[in-house]
């Protein structure tokens, strides 16, 4: 593991943005529409979301799953990188230069709300859905990353970064046409294959990069 800065409160709270990319790897789109009956299809171009940075903890804080929550709630390690300076209308070269360093996001989601609410408001939002960390590192290459996701010490998922869809590179140029991207944003890069199992109180999920480090949270309801 390389040493970078430890993803603290102090680093969550200078987010100013935080963006998402959804269905960015072809493994993650065909599982959902062959086990979850989706009828989602490949994007033509780099497609981005939002995310509330209410929803960010650190590496060793708990994910809450709100009590009235029907689930089920499930991970999505990924890859994030944090913007270190402005970025307005550049290329895929001068845009990963940009880039601060890299680090773990899991995206919890919460399914049924998931389809819901319109805007993903509760899904993808709620208080602590969002744990990043545990550091940022500079000296990697995005596209050639294992991200593993462990529950209960057990493997879940693992998939590498150069299955993605859009390259970060051209996520970051892209959106830098439309919009500015300022120091201290994060760009969250998508996930691949399934999601399962679902999350349970008293789990401990963990986004594992060999680069960055272990991204861990214990899992519990409300008022548990």
């Amino acid at each position: 593991m390389q040493p970078g800065i430890a993803v603290d409160r102090k680093v969550l709270g200078a987010v100013r943005n935080f963006y998402a990319a959804g269905l960015n790897y072809r493994a993650h789109i065909e599982w959902a529409n062959r086990e979850r009956g989706g009828t989602y299809k490949v994007p033509e171009q780099a497609d981005i979301g939002y995310r509330s940075p209410n929803a960010l903890i650190c590496s060793g804080e708990n994910i809450v799953i709100p009590r009235d929550s029907p689930g089920p709630v499930e991970f999505e390690g990924e890859l994030v990188a944090v913007i270190g300076r402005r970025l307005k209308n550049v290329g895929e070269v001068e845009a990963l230069k940009g880039v601060a360093g890299y680090t773990l996001g899991n995206d919890v989601s919460e399914r049924t709300w998931q389809r819901a609410d319109r805007t993903l408001w509760r899904a993808k939002n709620a208080d602590t859905f969002k744990p990043m960390g545990p550091a940022i590192v500079r000296e990697l290459d995005p596209m050639d990353q294992t991200i593993e996701v462990r529950i209960n010490g057990r493997s879940v998922s693992s998939y590498r970064t150069s299955a993605m869809i859009f390259p970060v590179g051209e996520y970051l140029s892209r959106m830098s046409r439309y919009l500015t991207l300022h120091p201290g944003d994060v760009v969250w890069f998508g996930c691949d294959g399934p999601t399962v199992p679902a999350l349970k109180p008293g789990d401990l999920v963990e986004v594992v990069n060999d680069a960055i480090g272990v991204l861990a949270n214990r899992v519990v309801r409300a008022d548990d």
